[in-house]
């Protein structure tokens, strides 16, 4: 017999039950070959190669979703950099190349595509800056876009002029979306040590590194981790990393199951599976719940921090061993606004801003949708960033950071973004002030582990 009648069940309740899904199947693709010194034969160029290389990719998704019956909740592109594309035109408002990637996107049916983005972790090149400068206009005119700038790296260090320019921008991108609360600032990440082949948004974007076209997936199931804990309540920590570790396993097998079958189909190579646990807004699918679930009262509490440190690497390790190419974030999320138990949490009292980037240290990615008074100033936000930035570039990991800062609205209001996106409580912001810091401007140095050559 090839699987037991309890294994069969088991896989069952795990769609049924514990919503396992497939969060995204993301299909980079390199725009390399659509540059011109044209900008409107650029975005003709951009357009024609999205239509042609991902033009049966939400029909592969369907499909597979049918024939396995396997839910896959989203169906994306990601694309090179657009910094690097828009490069070689004269264009200055790169906003147009923002609107072009809309449109393809609404005439494909994908949910998303990601890579109005910039790397600029050592210095910015004039292309750099104009997208930058785009980010606010393009993520207010449009809906699929998603934006993301690489500010610092372990090995060159943060680029404190940059994460300057990122504070003021997410400032003026929610306010082009003050009657959406901001909502503009959902769709844009800055990051440290951005990966390459990341399926999530609003990060993902196609590295110069790729090839012309790949497949990625992104799992996600924090219900079937909570469910397997509860079945455990007596349980040592040597036998809750275990059974975590067995559980993540089974998760990523079918993960790598799908992404095979979709880069077949789609005639291209497959490319990484991310083991992230992605939570949404539905009741059941919350990693602060899987937290609790491990002996703790509210997710923020004391020991918090260590409880996640275990989940993030047990479901790695449990993943490396069902999936040959592992990549992405891989870990565990913790937005506010996109996990019910965090909010919760947040609302509570339980958990706060600085209690947030202390658990980023051990988890994927960052500070991730949060949601911030509208009167908080752009360089309390840089400095935010910045403090992100140095967890990532001292850890060597990749941290981000993606925060919302409501017009409007202050500390304790609540802010309503939508759909997968959710809603969270306004958190507070440290009173005092960081700008003669940020304003200092430069890099802060790369650490001395980074000289490795």
């Amino acid at each position: 017999m090839l699987f037991t009648p309890f294994e069969i069940k088991e896989t069952i309740d795990m769609f049924l039950r514990h919503k396992l899904d497939i969060r995204a199947i993301t299909l980079g693709v390199s725009l390399l070959d659509c540059i011109s010194t044209s900008g409107v034969e650029t975005r003709r160029r951009i357009r024609e190669k999205l239509l042609r290389v991902a033009g049966t990719l939400v029909k592969t998704g369907r499909d597979i979703e049918i024939e396995y019956g396997i839910p896959i909740i989203n169906k994306r592109v990601s694309v090179t950099p657009i910094a690097l594309i828009a490069g070689a035109s004269d264009d200055v408002d790169y906003t147009p190349y923002a609107t072009i990637l809309d449109e393809t996107a609404a005439e494909l049916g994908v949910d998303f595509i990601g890579g109005f983005s910039a790397l600029v972790q050592k210095g910015c090149s004039t292309g750099d800056k104009r997208l930058i400068a785009s980010i606010p206009d393009a993520l207010a005119a449009t809906e699929r876009i998603c934006s993301s700038v690489n500010v610092a790296s372990s090995k060159n260090g943060i680029n404190m002029d940059a994460v300057r320019l990122m504070g003021e921008t997410v400032k003026k991108a929610a306010e082009k979306t003050a009657d959406k609360d901001g909502r503009a600032c959902t769709k844009l990440v800055t990051f440290c040590n951005a990966p390459e082949d990341n399926p999530f948004m609003a990060g993902a974007f196609h590295g110069v590194g790729e090839g012309e076209a790949v497949l990625n997936v992104g799992v996600s199931g924090p219900g079937v981790i909570k469910a397997a804990i509860e079945a455990y309540k007596d349980a040592c920590f040597d036998e809750l990393a275990d059974i975590i570790k067995k559980t993540a396993f089974k998760i990523t097998r079918m993960g790598q199951l799908v992404g095979m079958e979709a880069a077949k189909r789609l005639g291209v190579p497959f490319g990484i599976l991310d083991l992230s646990l992605a939570p949404t807004p539905a009741v059941g699918d919350s990693v602060a719940r899987i937290l609790e679930e491990m002996g703790l009262e509210a997710a923020g509490a004391h020991g918090t921090t260590a409880a996640l440190a275990l989940l993030t690497d047990m479901v790695k390790k449990g993943g490396v061993m069902a999936s040959t190419h592992v990549g992405g974030f891989s870990g565990a999320f913790i937005p506010v606004s996109e996990d019910e138990g965090m909010a919760a949490a947040v609302l509570s009292g339980s958990i706060c801003l600085d209690k947030l980037e202390a658990m980023t240290s051990v988890c994927s990615v960052g500070l991730d949708m949060i949601a911030l008074p509208g009167d908080t100033p752009a360089s309390a936000i840089a400095a935010i960033i910045a403090d992100e930035m140095a967890i990532g570039m001292v850890n060597a990991k990749t941290t981000a950071v993606r925060v919302i800062p409501v017009p409007g609205k202050k500390a304790g209001d609540w802010a309503e973004f939508g759909g997968l996106l959710g809603g969270a409580p306004v958190m507070a912001v440290n009173p005092a002030q960081s700008a003669a810091f940020i304003g200092r401007g430069g890099r802060i140095p790369a650490p001395i582990h980074s000289f490795k050559n």
